[in-house]
């Protein structure tokens, strides 16, 4: 969760009174926030050794999805009206004196919808900064960049002086060698690719650079003038920074993804709007799209939406009725009033500072911190109900428990894996059609999520080959293929999987590891051309990349279906025909010495990988 320093004085000036540690702390308790740090002794210790030391500060931590408690502003004004202090603000657009006609205007160009579509702006007018509230309006910025707009990928933030700039504003996107200008903290003008230069230095910039850098063109938003206001998401200009003395602040807001655009854009306007010469208002600004159409922005309606005063007492189990349920609701900054036409029912009128409703449930839960959850009362459930595990768990755990009794050990390697791993240090080629990637990894060994659980099993042998020998490590976890069937676009499968690792290559090891937990499932053993069996595991010899050429087989396993005589002539038709009605469902063999170069594994190993997806409907059979 993000953490928010909160200067400690300041803090207490806006509640109206100082608070001890332990109310303090108890107060962020009951509003659902959690004091982190207080730096108080750590001030103190400084200053009696004469050290320079900062005021002292109070570290709060956040909820993710509380985009308007990411600075002292927000802060100060929800624990105000949630002690009763104030009424929710009432946000507003302040139109200028010529109306509509006289907004500023921003044209967004065709080309944008190459690298960032969406835009969208505001003006604070007669703005009175302190340096602290300065401070607190970057600091507001970079917490915004660094979750919503995840570090700038899908939104990114400019704020300008309007005095220094002219409006219509254009929003373009170029080629880089074409843009040039002055950036924020240089006299100096560089053209857009030499700023991709000078930045790869910079750490607090560079992070950004891969955003745009490969795009053939960058997007920039100039003034009438041609003066430029900034490159997203990189840098501002020079020309337009704002500063203590700024009293007008143009807003403009680029991205990727339009509902964190609209989020962002409202939470920066009014979490600030406050130091305007009339608190709480916003002038608004046109923006012209490249079909014609324009939009008004920021959008600041409040959101309709009710909630029922039964439903808040279901889930929290106390027995209010609308009118102290819509109270509640009034002290987490949201307008409430109970329906004319339903006595249960509460209309809420949800301010643009509050994205995270987007539920009933949200509601209940605003009204039950407000009421206080130690406060709820304890219930004993009116049913009773008796767990069981997930039969695909139940299957894992006899493999686990079988296996650890047969003295091998179980690893627990990482889910993702780099891409060589997953395919070519397996010997196996990717098809793009199997593995789930990473979008944007951190690092190249977390590219991929696995399709097998061999690599990380190697992993492991190869990170402990200073043991004694034999090692024999298992694993029984989940692996990730794709599956455009699915809403998620992918399926987990739950498999098995043991490695060998001696001075000899221990197939009939792996074999027997093999029959044994078969045995502990009751699979029977049966042999390929008996087609009379009706349900049974066999092994046939493959070819495989990752074994070692006539030391590996394919595992199958024949479903359940009865055995009349029709099912009997099928199965032998499909055999005929190379067809076979079994399910391949695993693998086993030696490892091939270019696998265990790769890994640097030098010493044999033996493997057994099989899927324990088609077993679990047969084991649930059982249990009912």
């Amino acid at each position: 969760m993000p953490t928010v320093a909160c200067d400690k004085e300041e803090l207490w000036k806006r509640l109206g009174r100082e608070y001890t540690a332990d109310e303090f702390d108890r107060l962020l308790f009951e509003f659902g926030l959690e004091l982190d740090e207080d730096t108080t002794a750590e001030v103190e210790e400084l200053k009696k050794k004469g050290l320079p030391a900062e005021r002292p500060q109070l570290k709060i931590e956040i909820p993710a999805n509380r985009y308007d408690l990411l600075c002292i502003e927000g802060i100060s004004r929800a624990l105000r009206v949630f002690l009763g202090l104030d009424k929710p603000p009432q946000y507003k657009l302040a139109y200028p004196a010529g109306g509509e006609s006289a907004l500023l205007t921003t044209t967004i160009e065709p080309e944008t919808k190459q690298i960032r579509p969406y835009f969208a702006c505001a003006v604070l007018r007669n703005v009175k900064f302190t340096e602290r509230s300065y401070e607190s309006f970057i600091d507001l910025q970079d917490k915004l960049h660094q979750n919503i707009c995840r570090r700038r990928q899908f939104v990114a933030i400019g704020t300008h002086d309007l005095d220094t700039i002219q409006a219509p504003f254009r929003y373009r996107a170029r080629p880089p060698k074409d843009i040039k200008f002055a950036p924020l903290g240089k006299s100096q003008e560089y053209t857009a690719e030499e700023l991709m230069t000078v930045y790869e230095s910079e750490k607090h910039l560079a992070r950004y650079l891969p955003i745009i850098r490969d795009s053939p063109v960058y997007p920039i938003i100039y003034d009438k003038n041609d003066v430029v206001l900034s490159m997203p998401p990189i840098i501002n200009s020079e020309h337009s920074k704002i500063t203590l003395n700024t009293r007008n602040i143009f807003i403009d807001v680029t991205a990727t993804d339009e509902t964190k655009l609209n989020i962002v854009t409202n939470i920066i306007a009014t979490m600030f709007s406050e130091y305007c010469a009339e608190p709480y208002t916003i002038e608004p600004c046109k923006v012209i799209y490249p079909d014609g159409t324009t939009r008004i922005t920021p959008d600041l309606k409040y959101r309709t939406t009710s909630a029922h005063a039964s439903y808040v007492n279901s889930c929290t189990g106390l027995q209010l009725n609308a009118t102290e349920v819509a109270e509640l609701l009034e002290r987490m900054t949201l307008t409430a009033s109970v329906s004319p036409n339903d006595a249960d029912e509460i209309i809420v009128q949800v301010p643009p500072t509050r994205p995270d409703i987007l539920h009933e449930c949200d509601l209940m839960e605003d009204a039950a911190i407000a009421y206080g959850f130690n406060k709820l009362p304890d219930t004993f459930p009116a049913t009773s109900t008796v767990a069981q595990p997930l039969a695909i768990s139940k299957l894992s755990d006899i493999v686990r428990n079988e296996w650890a009794m047969d003295g091998w050990v179980e690893a627990l390697p990482l889910i993702l894996c780099s891409h060589e791993e997953n395919f070519e240090w397996l010997n196996r080629k990717d098809d793009g059609k199997t593995a789930v990637r990473i979008a944007n990894p951190k690092t190249l060994e977390f590219q991929v999520v696995r399709t097998s659980l061999l690599q990380g099993l190697l992993k492991t042998i190869r990170e402990n080959r200073s043991h004694p020998l034999p090692i024999r490590v298992f694993e029984s976890a989940d692996v990730v293929f794709k599956d455009p069937s699915l809403e998620r676009q992918a399926r987990n499968v739950r498999h098995a999987a043991a490695v060998w690792c001696n001075k000899t290559a221990g197939f009939e090891v792996v074999h027997g590891l093999l029959d044994r937990i078969m045995l502990m499932l009751e699979v029977p053993r049966i042999r390929s051309d008996d087609f009379k069996a009706e349900t049974g595991y066999y092994i046939k010899e493959r070819d495989d990349p990752t074994f070692f050429p006539g030391r590996a087989a394919t595992i199958y396993y024949r479903l359940p279906k009865g055995s009349n005589g029709l099912t009997v002539l099928k199965r032998m038709l499909k055999a005929a025909l190379n067809n076979p009605d079994d399910l391949e469902i695993g693998v086993l063999g030696i490892l091939h010495p270019t696998v265990l170069e790769k890994f640097e594994i030098s010493y044999p190993c033996s493997a057994l990988e099989f899927t324990l997806e088609p077993f679990k409907k047969e084991l649930q059979t059982v249990w009912t």
